[in-house]
Protein backbone atom coordinates (compact mmCIF):
# COMPACT_ATOMS: atom_id res chain seq x y z
CA UNK A 1 0.00 0.00 0.00
CA UNK A 2 2.67 2.18 1.00
CA UNK A 3 4.36 1.63 -2.47
CA UNK A 4 1.56 2.28 -3.97
CA UNK A 5 1.28 5.71 -2.35
CA UNK A 6 4.95 6.42 -3.08
CA UNK A 7 4.81 5.67 -6.56
CA UNK A 8 1.88 7.68 -7.30
CA UNK A 9 3.26 10.87 -5.37
CA UNK A 10 6.41 10.30 -7.82
CA UNK A 11 3.92 10.62 -10.99
CA UNK A 12 2.20 13.70 -9.30
CA UNK A 13 5.49 15.40 -9.00
CA UNK A 14 7.23 14.65 -12.18
CA UNK A 15 3.83 15.81 -14.50
CA UNK A 16 3.83 19.04 -12.07
CA UNK A 17 7.73 18.95 -12.71
CA UNK A 18 7.21 18.79 -16.92
CA UNK A 19 4.03 20.83 -16.84
CA UNK A 20 6.24 24.09 -14.87
CA UNK A 21 9.00 23.50 -17.78
CA UNK A 22 7.13 23.27 -20.69
CA UNK A 23 4.57 26.13 -20.19
CA UNK A 24 6.88 28.71 -19.21
CA UNK A 25 9.21 27.88 -22.67
CA UNK A 26 6.31 27.58 -24.74
CA UNK A 27 4.54 30.81 -23.33
CA UNK A 28 7.88 32.77 -24.26
CA UNK A 29 7.73 31.63 -27.89
CA UNK A 30 4.42 32.77 -28.06
CA UNK A 31 5.29 36.11 -26.05
CA UNK A 32 8.24 36.23 -28.72
CA UNK A 33 6.46 35.51 -31.85
CA UNK A 34 3.52 38.32 -31.03
CA UNK A 35 5.82 40.75 -29.84
CA UNK A 36 8.04 41.31 -32.27
CA UNK A 37 7.74 44.56 -33.78
CA UNK A 38 6.59 44.82 -37.60
CA UNK A 39 8.92 45.66 -39.97
CA UNK A 40 8.29 49.72 -40.82
CA UNK A 41 6.51 49.97 -44.05
CA UNK A 42 8.31 52.53 -45.96
CA UNK A 43 4.67 53.66 -47.32
CA UNK A 44 2.51 53.69 -44.84
CA UNK A 45 2.60 57.54 -44.48
CA UNK A 46 3.29 58.01 -48.57
CA UNK A 47 1.37 58.00 -51.58
CA UNK A 48 3.35 55.68 -54.31
CA UNK A 49 3.22 57.55 -57.40
CA UNK A 50 3.54 61.21 -55.37
CA UNK A 51 6.98 61.90 -56.27
CA UNK A 52 9.92 64.03 -54.79
CA UNK A 53 10.71 67.62 -56.22
CA UNK A 54 13.41 70.01 -55.09
CA UNK A 55 12.11 72.18 -52.18
CA UNK A 56 10.45 68.94 -50.68
CA UNK A 57 11.69 68.49 -46.75
CA UNK A 58 12.53 64.90 -46.27
CA UNK A 59 13.08 62.52 -42.86
CA UNK A 60 15.56 60.10 -43.70
CA UNK A 61 16.29 57.27 -41.16
CA UNK A 62 17.92 53.85 -40.93
CA UNK A 63 16.16 51.11 -39.28
CA UNK A 64 18.69 50.81 -36.06
CA UNK A 65 20.94 53.46 -36.60
CA UNK A 66 19.48 56.59 -34.32
CA UNK A 67 22.47 58.91 -35.65
CA UNK A 68 21.40 58.77 -39.71
CA UNK A 69 18.02 60.27 -39.13
CA UNK A 70 17.86 63.35 -41.01
CA UNK A 71 15.69 66.23 -42.02
CA UNK A 72 17.08 67.81 -45.14
CA UNK A 73 15.34 69.82 -47.80
CA UNK A 74 16.01 68.76 -51.62
CA UNK A 75 18.02 71.05 -52.71
CA UNK A 76 17.45 73.31 -56.65
CA UNK A 77 19.15 70.19 -57.98
CA UNK A 78 16.93 68.04 -56.82
CA UNK A 79 19.78 66.18 -53.95
CA UNK A 80 20.22 65.93 -50.96
CA UNK A 81 23.10 65.24 -48.36
CA UNK A 82 23.32 62.28 -46.11
CA UNK A 83 25.80 60.73 -43.63
CA UNK A 84 28.61 58.24 -45.23
CA UNK A 85 27.28 58.51 -48.75
CA UNK A 86 26.94 62.49 -49.26
CA UNK A 87 24.96 64.03 -52.37
CA UNK A 88 22.32 61.73 -53.60
CA UNK A 89 19.46 62.75 -56.17
CA UNK A 90 16.26 61.77 -55.26
CA UNK A 91 14.01 64.07 -57.17
CA UNK A 92 11.10 62.77 -59.67
CA UNK A 93 11.56 59.46 -57.40
CA UNK A 94 8.72 58.59 -55.44
CA UNK A 95 9.21 57.71 -51.62
CA UNK A 96 9.77 54.22 -52.17
CA UNK A 97 11.82 54.54 -55.32
CA UNK A 98 14.58 57.11 -53.18
CA UNK A 99 14.26 54.19 -50.14
CA UNK A 100 15.92 51.39 -52.62
CA UNK A 101 18.18 54.26 -54.30
CA UNK A 102 19.81 55.35 -50.60
CA UNK A 103 19.97 51.51 -49.41
CA UNK A 104 21.69 50.65 -52.37
CA UNK A 105 24.54 53.58 -51.92
CA UNK A 106 24.82 52.35 -48.43
CA UNK A 107 25.23 48.65 -49.69
CA UNK A 108 27.70 49.76 -52.53
CA UNK A 109 29.74 51.81 -50.03
CA UNK A 110 30.07 49.00 -47.41
CA UNK A 111 28.52 50.59 -44.09
CA UNK A 112 25.53 48.46 -44.06
CA UNK A 113 24.45 45.23 -45.21
CA UNK A 114 20.39 45.55 -45.68
CA UNK A 115 19.68 48.84 -44.65
CA UNK A 116 16.05 49.33 -43.88
CA UNK A 117 15.71 53.09 -44.91
CA UNK A 118 12.56 55.07 -44.47
CA UNK A 119 11.59 57.97 -46.31
CA UNK A 120 8.67 60.56 -45.57
CA UNK A 121 7.66 63.67 -47.18
CA UNK A 122 7.25 65.99 -44.45
CA UNK A 123 6.39 68.82 -46.61
CA UNK A 124 6.21 69.69 -50.14
CA UNK A 125 7.77 72.80 -51.74
CA UNK A 126 4.30 74.07 -52.67
CA UNK A 127 1.38 72.81 -50.21
CA UNK A 128 -1.72 73.37 -52.77
CA UNK A 129 -2.51 73.21 -56.05
CA UNK A 130 -3.39 75.80 -58.60
CA UNK A 131 -6.43 76.39 -59.78
CA UNK A 132 -6.87 79.20 -62.56
CA UNK A 133 -9.30 79.85 -65.78
CA UNK A 134 -13.03 79.89 -65.80
CA UNK A 135 -13.29 79.32 -61.77
CA UNK A 136 -15.06 81.50 -59.71
CA UNK A 137 -12.28 81.72 -57.01
CA UNK A 138 -9.06 80.97 -58.45
CA UNK A 139 -5.71 81.15 -56.31
CA UNK A 140 -4.00 78.08 -54.41
CA UNK A 141 -5.84 75.81 -52.38
CA UNK A 142 -4.19 73.00 -50.16
CA UNK A 143 -5.28 69.78 -51.21
CA UNK A 144 -2.59 67.71 -49.57
CA UNK A 145 -2.32 64.29 -51.08
CA UNK A 146 -3.94 63.19 -54.06
CA UNK A 147 -7.36 64.71 -55.72
CA UNK A 148 -9.56 64.55 -58.25
CA UNK A 149 -9.81 67.27 -60.82
CA UNK A 150 -13.26 68.02 -59.81
CA UNK A 151 -12.24 68.37 -55.69
CA UNK A 152 -9.94 71.00 -56.94
CA UNK A 153 -12.54 72.87 -59.24
CA UNK A 154 -14.98 72.69 -56.19
CA UNK A 155 -12.02 73.90 -53.85
CA UNK A 156 -12.38 77.34 -56.34
CA UNK A 157 -16.12 77.53 -56.18
CA UNK A 158 -16.54 75.93 -59.28
CA UNK A 159 -16.68 76.79 -62.97
CA UNK A 160 -18.26 79.80 -64.29
CA UNK A 161 -20.77 80.50 -67.09
CA UNK A 162 -17.61 81.34 -69.35
CA UNK A 163 -16.17 77.50 -68.66
CA UNK A 164 -15.16 75.93 -72.01
CA UNK A 165 -15.29 71.70 -72.04
CA UNK A 166 -11.41 70.98 -71.46
CA UNK A 167 -9.12 71.39 -68.51
CA UNK A 168 -5.05 71.90 -68.68
CA UNK A 169 -3.76 69.84 -65.83
CA UNK A 170 0.56 70.81 -65.75
CA UNK A 171 2.13 68.38 -63.31
CA UNK A 172 5.06 69.33 -61.02
CA UNK A 173 6.84 66.79 -62.05
CA UNK A 174 6.59 67.28 -65.47
CA UNK A 175 6.38 71.00 -66.24
CA UNK A 176 6.92 70.49 -69.68
CA UNK A 177 3.99 67.90 -70.63
CA UNK A 178 0.85 69.35 -69.86
CA UNK A 179 -2.48 66.97 -70.38
CA UNK A 180 -5.73 68.34 -71.83
CA UNK A 181 -8.81 66.68 -70.40
CA UNK A 182 -12.44 66.73 -71.35
CA UNK A 183 -14.71 68.28 -68.17
CA UNK A 184 -18.14 66.81 -68.37
CA UNK A 185 -20.60 67.43 -66.07
CA UNK A 186 -22.73 64.14 -66.89
CA UNK A 187 -22.98 61.81 -64.33
CA UNK A 188 -21.05 58.13 -64.92
CA UNK A 189 -19.00 59.81 -67.44
CA UNK A 190 -15.93 57.07 -68.55
CA UNK A 191 -13.71 58.95 -71.05
CA UNK A 192 -10.42 58.45 -70.09
CA UNK A 193 -9.01 61.00 -68.01
CA UNK A 194 -12.42 62.78 -67.41
CA UNK A 195 -12.03 63.37 -63.33
CA UNK A 196 -7.89 62.80 -63.58
CA UNK A 197 -5.77 62.98 -60.54
CA UNK A 198 -3.78 66.12 -59.51
CA UNK A 199 -1.43 66.66 -56.12
CA UNK A 200 0.22 69.26 -54.53
CA UNK A 201 2.26 71.58 -56.59
CA UNK A 202 -0.34 70.96 -59.85
CA UNK A 203 -1.51 73.80 -62.12
CA UNK A 204 -5.09 73.28 -62.90
CA UNK A 205 -6.59 75.70 -66.28
CA UNK A 206 -10.52 75.73 -66.67
CA UNK A 207 -10.51 76.91 -70.41
CA UNK A 208 -12.50 79.63 -71.25
CA UNK A 209 -15.69 78.66 -73.87
CA UNK A 210 -16.39 80.18 -77.13
CA UNK A 211 -19.01 82.34 -76.37
CA UNK A 212 -21.35 84.04 -79.39
CA UNK A 213 -23.86 87.11 -78.84
CA UNK A 214 -27.11 87.72 -79.75
CA UNK A 215 -28.47 91.26 -79.11
CA UNK A 216 -31.01 93.37 -81.15
CA UNK A 217 -34.92 92.20 -81.66
CA UNK A 218 -34.75 89.18 -80.14
CA UNK A 219 -36.66 87.40 -77.41
CA UNK A 220 -33.74 86.62 -74.92
CA UNK A 221 -29.96 88.81 -76.11
CA UNK A 222 -26.96 87.25 -74.45
CA UNK A 223 -23.85 85.37 -74.83
CA UNK A 224 -24.37 81.82 -75.45
CA UNK A 225 -21.97 79.30 -74.75
CA UNK A 226 -20.77 76.92 -78.37
CA UNK A 227 -20.43 73.36 -77.45
CA UNK A 228 -17.49 72.07 -79.13
CA UNK A 229 -16.65 75.15 -80.66
CA UNK A 230 -19.15 74.96 -82.78
CA UNK A 231 -22.31 77.26 -83.69
CA UNK A 232 -24.78 78.31 -86.61
CA UNK A 233 -26.73 81.67 -86.66
CA UNK A 234 -29.68 79.55 -86.73
CA UNK A 235 -28.49 77.88 -82.80
CA UNK A 236 -28.03 81.61 -81.92
CA UNK A 237 -30.94 82.65 -82.58
CA UNK A 238 -33.00 79.51 -81.31
CA UNK A 239 -31.29 80.45 -77.86
CA UNK A 240 -31.96 83.82 -78.31
CA UNK A 241 -35.65 82.80 -78.16
CA UNK A 242 -35.93 83.46 -82.01
CA UNK A 243 -36.33 87.36 -83.79
CA UNK A 244 -39.45 89.20 -81.91
CA UNK A 245 -42.11 90.05 -84.87
CA UNK A 246 -40.92 93.88 -85.99
CA UNK A 247 -36.90 92.39 -86.46
CA UNK A 248 -35.43 93.86 -89.51
CA UNK A 249 -34.23 89.94 -90.71
CA UNK A 250 -32.96 91.79 -94.12
CA UNK A 251 -30.56 93.66 -92.00
CA UNK A 252 -28.83 91.74 -89.83
CA UNK A 253 -25.23 91.60 -89.48
CA UNK A 254 -22.69 89.87 -88.00
CA UNK A 255 -20.15 91.84 -86.53
CA UNK A 256 -16.42 89.86 -86.02
CA UNK A 257 -14.15 91.89 -84.68
CA UNK A 258 -12.93 94.52 -81.80
CA UNK A 259 -14.37 97.83 -82.13
CA UNK A 260 -11.01 99.54 -83.56
CA UNK A 261 -11.07 96.63 -86.01
CA UNK A 262 -14.45 94.53 -87.22
CA UNK A 263 -16.24 93.45 -90.19
CA UNK A 264 -19.50 93.36 -90.94
CA UNK A 265 -21.12 90.30 -92.74
CA UNK A 266 -24.40 90.98 -93.66
CA UNK A 267 -26.42 87.53 -92.60
CA UNK A 268 -29.76 86.55 -95.14
CA UNK A 269 -31.68 86.13 -92.25
CA UNK A 270 -34.85 85.89 -93.68
CA UNK A 271 -33.79 83.91 -96.38
CA UNK A 272 -31.66 81.31 -93.95
CA UNK A 273 -35.00 80.92 -92.25
CA UNK A 274 -36.85 80.16 -95.22
CA UNK A 275 -34.00 77.58 -95.92
CA UNK A 276 -33.34 79.36 -99.34
CA UNK A 277 -29.74 80.24 -98.17
CA UNK A 278 -27.46 78.21 -96.11
CA UNK A 279 -26.42 78.65 -92.75
CA UNK A 280 -23.74 80.34 -91.53
CA UNK A 281 -21.19 79.03 -88.88
CA UNK A 282 -20.06 81.05 -86.36
CA UNK A 283 -16.52 81.71 -84.29
CA UNK A 284 -16.05 82.50 -80.83
CA UNK A 285 -16.90 86.18 -79.83
CA UNK A 286 -19.19 86.90 -82.85
CA UNK A 287 -22.15 89.10 -82.39
CA UNK A 288 -25.49 88.52 -84.51
CA UNK A 289 -27.20 91.70 -84.51
CA UNK A 290 -30.53 92.04 -85.62
CA UNK A 291 -31.98 95.32 -85.34
CA UNK A 292 -35.81 96.51 -85.22
CA UNK A 293 -37.77 97.43 -88.69
CA UNK A 294 -39.56 100.58 -86.97
CA UNK A 295 -36.83 102.93 -87.38
CA UNK A 296 -33.44 103.20 -89.44
CA UNK A 297 -31.68 104.24 -86.57
CA UNK A 298 -30.92 100.69 -85.17
CA UNK A 299 -29.02 99.99 -88.13
CA UNK A 300 -27.18 102.25 -87.79
CA UNK A 301 -26.37 101.73 -83.99
CA UNK A 302 -22.53 102.37 -83.79
CA UNK A 303 -20.33 99.18 -83.71
CA UNK A 304 -18.98 100.32 -80.39
CA UNK A 305 -21.98 100.57 -78.91
CA UNK A 306 -23.46 96.84 -80.09
CA UNK A 307 -20.06 95.70 -78.86
CA UNK A 308 -20.32 97.45 -75.15
CA UNK A 309 -23.90 96.13 -74.87
CA UNK A 310 -22.28 92.15 -76.26
CA UNK A 311 -19.66 92.42 -73.42
CA UNK A 312 -22.22 93.31 -70.66
CA UNK A 313 -25.44 90.86 -71.22
CA UNK A 314 -25.95 87.60 -69.66
CA UNK A 315 -23.88 84.01 -70.33
CA UNK A 316 -26.07 81.51 -70.79
CA UNK A 317 -25.41 77.50 -71.29
CA UNK A 318 -26.99 75.34 -73.99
Amino acid sequence: MLNILKNKLVFAAALVFAMLWIHPHKLAAQTTLHEQPAAPSPQQHNSPDLLIGSGDLLEVSVLGAPDFVKQIRVNSSGEISLPLIGAVKVAGLSTSGAEKFVAKKLVDGGYFSDPQVSIFQKEYATQGISILGEVMKPGIYPLLGRRSVFDAISAAGGTTPRAGNTVSITHRNAPDKPETIPLSYAPGDSRAGVNAEVAPGDTVVVSKAGIVYVVGDVGKPGGFVMENSQMTVLQALAMAQGANQNAALNSARLIRGTSKQHQEIPIPLKEILAAKSPDLNLQSEDIVFVPNSAGKTAVRKSMEAILQTATGIAIYRR
